[in-house]
């Protein structure tokens, strides 16, 4: 399962090298255990589904989540998106709520972000596997080292990024960041737990300011119906 092959081709320039560490070795024997004793979340074939929708070179904005979405049929390895036709978790129907309010745009019918993370969203969290039905279940096994060196990857790049950073967890990556050469959008989670501070923050507006900014086609937050 080490196999540089797993990862998308336009990362393993960058992040063939970790899959070589004593610590990845160790994270995907343990993912591997898990699978052979119940249901992990997202299936293997889309553990890298994040870096494989949006090319390294194509990435503009990073948006990064915590660890993924343990319920069936819910989490694709995408950060806040569910496939189609699973019902919108609540930090997404918070974000959807934001965006409506700021930017006017109609509350999507489902919660698949694809069309964001096909314009250079990076939909990243930063641990990418979960046991089903226990959130965190897979936290401090190993990805967070690896997730750190795809950030530091971006951050790395010549070209600049937008990094967002909702909530306490994300913003603990700042160091990993030059902020001098990139923007960071930092604000409060949009889970139940925090959406007040997160309503009328802005973050998409200030998003697409920065993309613009450094010359780069704004985002169009619309997602299509499902319908």
């Amino acid at each position: 399962m080490t196999d540089i092959a797993m990862l998308p081709a336009s990362w393993r320039g960058v992040l063939g090298e970790e899959l070589q560490k004593p610590y990845f070795k160790e994270l995907t024997e343990f993912v591997e255990e898990e699978r052979a004793k119940g249901p992990v979340f997202p299936p293997r074939e889309e553990v890298f589904a994040a870096l494989d929708a949006t090319p390294y070179d194509d990435v503009k904005v990073l948006v990064l989540g915590q660890d993924p979405y343990h319920g069936e049929g819910q989490g694709h390895g995408l950060c806040f998106s569910v496939r189609p036709g699973v019902r919108t978790p609540p930090s997404l129907r918070n974000i959807y709520k934001e965006m409506h309010a700021e930017l006017g745009l109609p509350i999507p019918d489902n919660g698949y972000l694809m069309p964001w993370a096909r314009q250079g969203v990076l939909l990243l969290n930063a641990v990418l596997t979960v046991r089903a039905g226990e959130a965190n279940s897979h936290k401090g096994r190993g990805w967070e080292k690896f997730t750190d060196a795809v950030i530091r990857a971006v951050a790395d790049r010549a070209e600049p990024v937008v990094f967002v950073l909702w909530g306490n967890y994300a913003q603990k990556k700042l160091p990993l960041i030059d902020q001098e050469r990139h923007v960071v959008v930092k604000g409060a989670h949009p889970s139940p737990l925090s959406a007040r501070k997160f309503f009328g923050s802005r973050p998409f507006t200030q998003i697409n300011e920065a993309v613009a900014a450094q010359g780069h086609t704004p985002i169009d937050w619309r997602i299509p119906s499902a319908g």
